[in-house]
């Protein structure tokens, strides 16, 4: 069995081994295991029925099985090890822009959602999503992997303790963001656990991210800074309030504001196209799958199980499914196949039955893991050539942009937008591509419709 194993996934090939990939898939499933809790935290603002939270429990069940789902579709087409779950701030947006916010039902904005993926598998069908892999330069690939190292880094520093991230960098009314205070106990354990972590990684101990995310939550737990599970075991609740409530959405479009919910749909596709499109080539990257040409293989697969995830997930109940960027802690791990990915699938689905137990892990408990991450993924700066201005500036706009704006889309789109215009004024037009103009025009288009309609 094992054999056929390390034979499908191309252990060998990919000098990878069980124990690695394993260790990999479970690493990647504690940095992002939160969006279980917090997932369903964000949409039971908008999906209930007749009071926030009565669709909780429902909601993390339909977060768990669309995340596995497009999970095992990643590890089993693209034999890439990389994580799916529904999108943070995607989902904020979904709950608090579109339904609260335009009062749009949130069936309806399930029905977006739906729309969205299957928009999702006829790019991917046509190549198109894959071809917008090959057109981002070298240098942006690289500034991407950074950026998002910066942007994982920035999460777990800056975080609220309580809903993950270790409260080292906090909000200041003068200055934007200042360090803090460290009077507020899980900050510390977050700092101590942190330590633990970079002891572990010099040590250069297997599975260094995930032991340190356990020593940090039991630590938590030993002083009580966070409570001790108190259940491990709990059945759970099918969601059948919100199976196929994208479909009955369809039938209520009607009663929407039509470009309201066009508008919707379409900064739905605009965010998880960017987003996914700019995760994979920096995680990708850091697992060193880029080749020569500036290609990722097995893309279209890769892509497409994200937006077969995203059509699952609207079905399911829940918001749009993307590549997660805590898919890089399993990579740092030495995850290189598919195989990681089928374990952090079986770990969400066997979560279902857990989530008791995972619950009680404190957010705090994973922010050791995303600063060291950080570090790690930071080190794609030293290809990029920042004596060429085309390459530097665009590059560097792209790695400042991700973690102050909150987004990977919108760093990439600067990094669009910058490199071509720089190559022109150098006088090196013919060293761009048609292809990356177009996407830099449409860029341009987006703020410009943010511009004259902000929240769009």
């Amino acid at each position: 069995m094992l054999l056929k194993i390390a034979r499908y996934f191309q252990f060998e090939e990919n000098q990878t081994n069980f124990r690695t990939e394993v260790l990999a898939g479970v690493t990647t499933f504690m940095t992002m295991a939160y969006i279980l809790a917090v997932n369903p935290l964000i949409l039971s603002n908008a999906i209930f029925l007749q009071q926030p939270n009565d669709l909780f429990q429902e909601l993390v069940i339909a977060t768990a099985i669309s995340s596995a789902i497009a999970t095992v579709m990643m590890g089993l087409t693209a034999n890439y090890p990389f994580a799916l779950a529904p999108g943070m701030g995607l989902n904020a947006f979904f709950a608090f822009s579109v339904v609260k916010g335009l009062g749009i039902n949130w069936r309806v904005a399930l029905t977006a959602v739906l729309i969205e993926g299957i928009i999702f598998i006829g790019l991917t069908l046509g190549n198109i999503r894959a071809l917008i892999v090959k057109t981002i330069p070298s240098c942006l690939k690289q500034a991407t992997a950074a950026g998002i190292g910066l942007f994982i880094a920035y999460i777990g520093l800056s975080g609220d303790p309580a809903t993950g991230g270790a409260g080292i960098i906090v909000a200041n009314p003068a200055t934007k963001t200042a360090l803090s205070h460290f009077n507020q106990a899980p900050t510390l354990i977050a700092i101590a656990g942190f330590l633990i972590t970079a002891a572990f990684i010099a040590r250069r101990i297997k599975g260094a991210l995930l032991w340190g995310i356990l020593a940090t939550a039991v630590l938590g737990w030993i002083l009580n800074i966070a409570p001790p599970p108190k259940a491990i075991i709990a059945l759970p609740q099918w969601p059948v309030d919100l199976l196929g409530q994208a479909v009955v959405g369809l039938s209520q479009v009607g009663q929407t504001n039509f470009w309201d919910f066009l508008a919707v749909t379409f900064v739905f596709l605009f965010v998880n196209l960017f987003d996914t499109v700019g995760t994979l080539a920096g995680v990708g990257i850091q697992a060193g799958y880029i080749n020569e040409e500036g290609e990722l293989p097995n893309a279209n697969q890769a892509l497409m199980a994200g937006a077969v995830g995203t059509t699952v997930g609207a079905i399911m109940g829940t918001s749009t499914v993307t590549t997660y960027i805590e898919s890089a802690a399993g990579v740092s791990e030495g995850g290189r196949t598919g195989f990681t990915s089928i374990i952090v699938a079986i770990l969400f689905t066997l979560s279902i039955f857990f989530i008791p137990l995972i619950s009680a892990f404190p957010a705090f408990a994973t922010a050791p893991a995303l600063i060291i991450v950080g570090v790690l993924m930071a080190g794609n700066v030293r290809t990029i050539n920042w004596d060429d201005t085309a390459e530097s500036i665009p590059s560097f706009l792209t790695i400042l942009i991700m973690p102050l704006s909150n987004s990977i889309a919108e760093g990439l789109a600067v990094g669009f937008i910058t490199y071509p215009l720089i190559k022109t004024f150098q006088g090196k037009a013919h060293e761009t591509t048609p292809a990356l103009w177009i996407l830099a025009g449409i860029f341009v288009l987006r703020f410009v419709l943010m511009a004259i309609k902000p929240g769009t």
